[in-house]
């Protein structure tokens, strides 16, 4: 029985169009599994649901009843013809390829100068004010005697300053013996060393002993110096300087 698809009414198989409403019916063949009648251009059939596109059978049975007389309607239109492109294309320039790949475009290299070089050096070389030549201003280190206000420099050349009173072993750096009550201090009594920006002093064995900002300093002991520490060799505070940077 054949289905119309416009009213339902079951029809006779091979009937080409329905007897109920005249609508066209839909060609038919046999599923060559079961023999159920399907259409030709289903997939699979429903009675047993062999896959019919897999097997070709609807090409097959579509040219049979087509050689039968029954003419399929693609088959009466005329071949087209492929119409002109309303715009010609263009032709591709400088394609990229593997072998020759377009990069982006990268802004041109900064050259290289050494004008700031030399601009350095005309301003090191210019002479300043007065026809003179600039120089680094170099830290000065004092130490300033308390009782007499004399100031002393410590020598730059140096990274260990030893203060103390003439003697055999280890001549003093800075003399101390010509201040007042010169007694109290040892002719080896302590040293200041240099390391880096930094001052140390320590005592190396004196018999009165060294006090930073009244405190003794023990032998052996380093202290860091800072500017306005107050250093006396020996007891009673009678031999007093001043640690300064300038």
């Amino acid at each position: 029985m054949i289905v119309c698809p416009n009213c339902n009414h079951q029809n006779p198989d091979g009937a080409i169009q329905c007897e109920a409403c005249y609508t066209p019916l839909p060609a038919t063949m046999n599923c060559p599994n079961c023999g159920t009648t399907v259409q030709v251009d289903a997939s699979f059939c429903g009675q047993c649901g062999f896959n019919l596109r897999a097997a070709g059978i609807s090409m097959a049975n579509s040219g049979a009843s087509s050689s039968s007389g029954m003419s399929s309607p693609m088959s009466d239109l005329p071949d087209l013809i492929p119409p002109d492109p309303l715009v010609a294309p263009e032709p591709l320039v400088n394609e990229p390829s593997l072998e020759n790949p377009v990069l982006p475009s990268q802004p041109p290299p900064i050259p290289l100068t050494s004008e700031p070089v030399e601009a350095a050096k005309s301003v090191q070389a210019s002479p300043a004010a007065g026809g003179t030549s600039t120089r680094l201003q170099q830290q000065v280190v004092r130490l300033l005697h308390v009782q007499t206000s004399t100031s002393i420099e410590l020598p730059q050349n140096l990274s260990v300053i030893h203060l103390g009173k003439p003697n055999d072993r280890i001549p003093p750096d800075i003399d101390v013996s010509g201040f007042p009550d010169s007694e109290i201090v040892s002719r080896i009594h302590a040293d200041i060393r240099i390391e880096g920006d930094a001052f140390y002093i320590e005592d190396v064995g004196s018999s009165n002993g060294t006090y930073i900002n009244n405190s003794p300093l023990p032998m052996g002991n380093r202290h860091r110096l800072r500017s306005g520490d107050r250093i006396a060799l020996g007891k009673g505070d009678k031999v007093t300087f001043l640690f300064q940077l300038s």
